[in-house]
């Protein structure tokens, strides 16, 4: 697929007032809002561009499938730092950047939108426009790449992604030690002010899983200061959790990712079983399966000073992330008015009014 193509899909439905569904790999069409609008494909503009080992850049058109990516950096023993769910083998860069997915290394590494060195995108009136590079550097002015990581295609269709990427990690242990969400989160937020290479934590309310990562030597001391046991396939492990592959996520329940201060207390709500909970991120990030109303869930979010994401299942027509105060709901919509001023693109996917 040519660019010139998906430049006049947008600037016929720009004249038209024609809404558009940007679609890649469709491996996350569940996240966000309701879809509306007609389809614009993406999953055929393909192939990595640009991949420099030497410089630790890579390159790629937003179609590229994720596996693709991490195969081409794994014959280098690189990898991304931010750790990106796929949540399926149709997984594209141009998705996972939109919705600025991370995995379980986010806390310790960064997140995708720190990784973003650059990209070329279409907005809504059909012009291209290229920003950012592929080094790390100082910006005068906005850092648009940045800007369009997690704006789930409401700014711009991505053509082009630069990404830093880091070597792979010489060695790698997971230990397991027992306890309850209150213990881990004490744990957690003990050991990460620690110097230990620890790039993961979670816990699932009986245990509580830290994943070590660096030279052996340090990784085998590391191993003896944390205790416990170790934990015999830690590499599935954290791609099921990364994935959503553990018995936990096998619900009909709505889920809810609520990110809070690491050591806020496991109780941000009342009457919840633990059953109902699994704790990422070293105790920011929490999973809810709850069908307790959205307003309920925000609220406590909020009141734990955090905010909550309706990420997957419950109603699409509602509000699935936190409520925007006015003064953060006037900047986004004039973020919109100054990106795609006749609302094309991807319409009501993050917020209603936008």
């Amino acid at each position: 697929m040519q660019e010139a193509i998906l430049r006049q899909q947008i600037e016929h439905a720009c004249m038209a007032g024609t809404a558009l569904n940007i679609v890649g790999g469709n491996s996350k069409a569940w996240y966000g809002r309701e879809i509306t609008g007609e389809t614009l494909n993406v999953g055929e503009y393909t192939g990595i561009t640009s991949y420099q080992p030497t410089e630790l850049v890579i390159t790629a058109k937003a179609g590229t499938k994720l596996s693709d990516i991490t195969s081409a950096l794994d014959e280098h023993k690189q990898r991304l730092p931010f750790d990106p769910p796929c949540f399926g083998e149709t997984a594209t860069l141009g998705g996972t950047v939109a919705c600025g997915f991370s995995g379980p290394r986010r806390p310790y590494a960064g997140s995708c939108r720190d990784f973003v060195l650059g990209c070329r995108m279409i907005n809504g009136k059909g012009e291209v426009g290229s920003f950012g590079g592929e080094v790390m550097k100082n910006v005068a002015g906005f850092d648009i790449s940045r800007l369009m990581t997690g704006s789930l295609g409401t700014l711009g269709l991505m053509l082009e992604i630069s990404l830093k990427v880091l070597p792979h990690r010489q060695s790698e242990q997971t230990v397991m030690l027992e306890g309850d969400f209150s213990d881990a989160i004490h744990a957690m937020n003990h050991w990460a002010g620690s110097t230990l290479p620890v790039t993961a934590m979670a816990a699932d309310g009986s245990q509580i899983y830290f994943r070590i990562c660096g030279t052996a030597s340090s990784v085998e001391k590391s191993v003896k200061q944390i205790g416990g046991h170790l934990y015999d396939d830690g590499l599935q492990l954290w791609k099921d959790i990364r994935e959503h592959q553990l018995p936990f996520f096998d619900d009909e329940r709505p889920l809810w990712r609520i990110s809070v201060p690491s050591d806020a207390p496991f109780q941000i709500m009342e009457d919840m079983h633990e059953h109902d909970w699994f704790i990422g991120w070293g105790g920011a990030q929490r999973w809810l399966k709850s069908e307790l109303p959205a307003e309920l869930i925000f609220a406590a979010a909020k009141h734990a000073g955090g905010h909550a994401t309706l990420f997957r299942g419950g109603d699409r027509a509602g509000e699935r992330f936190s409520p925007l105060s006015e003064g953060e709901m006037r900047l986004h919509k004039s973020l919109k008015q100054a990106f795609d001023p006749e609302g094309i693109l991807n319409p009501g996917r993050m917020y209603r009014d936008l």
